[in-house]
């Protein structure tokens, strides 16, 4: 079961995915979280971020840190009877595009549309939608937009189930509820 859940900054959406990925565990599932966040010591803000979402995750979840080699790592968890978090593709979208090799993006993003293909366990991916804003006019955030706006509409057709959570509330895009 694949499922996409997106959702503008402080929406809900990390917490409703933990929500699910605890909801499921209690059938005694194993839960893998995968954080793609890259702070610096240069970046106090987004250290408390991570903090605080370490400190809102249950400690036996299993960490694993991966800045751009995402489906390198979900090819290793590849398994049934796993749940595998992986918050946020948007920030894995910038680890890639920041990388010194230019082409990183589009072979990360190809290995990772192959692999769902074929993932056994339970993945939730959560993503920041940010193609309904205006059009930035930075060559680089307008690159973003549309790269995470490409790789949300690849995943919503791959996916079993994809969510939009706005306020704390998801609503279920897909399958559409009757």
């Amino acid at each position: 079961m694949l499922h996409l859940v997106l959702g503008g900054a402080r929406s809900g959406k990390s917490r409703y995915s933990e929500s699910i990925a605890r909801s499921l565990e209690s059938a005694g599932r194993e839960v893998f979280y995968i954080a793609t966040a890259n702070s610096s010591q240069n970046d106090l803000e987004m250290t408390q971020r991570i903090e605080q979402h370490q400190q809102m995750r249950p400690r036996h979840w299993q960490l694993i840190e991966t800045k751009t080699a995402l489906a390198q790592t979900l090819e290793s968890l590849n398994r049934a009877n796993v749940i595998v978090l992986v918050d946020c593709l948007t920030l894995w979208l910038s680890n890639c595009l920041l990388h010194q090799d230019q082409g990183l993006w589009q072979r990360e993003k190809q290995q990772l549309l192959s692999c769902l293909d074929h993932f056994e366990g339970q993945l939730l991916m959560v993503s920041n939608e940010v193609g309904q804003g205006l059009v930035p006019m930075d060559k680089l955030a307008r690159v973003f937009v549309d790269e995470s706006g490409w790789l949300h509409q690849d995943l919503a057709q791959i996916c079993d189930q994809v969510s939009f959570v706005t306020a704390g509330i998801p609503q279920q895009l897909k399958p559409q509820q009757k």
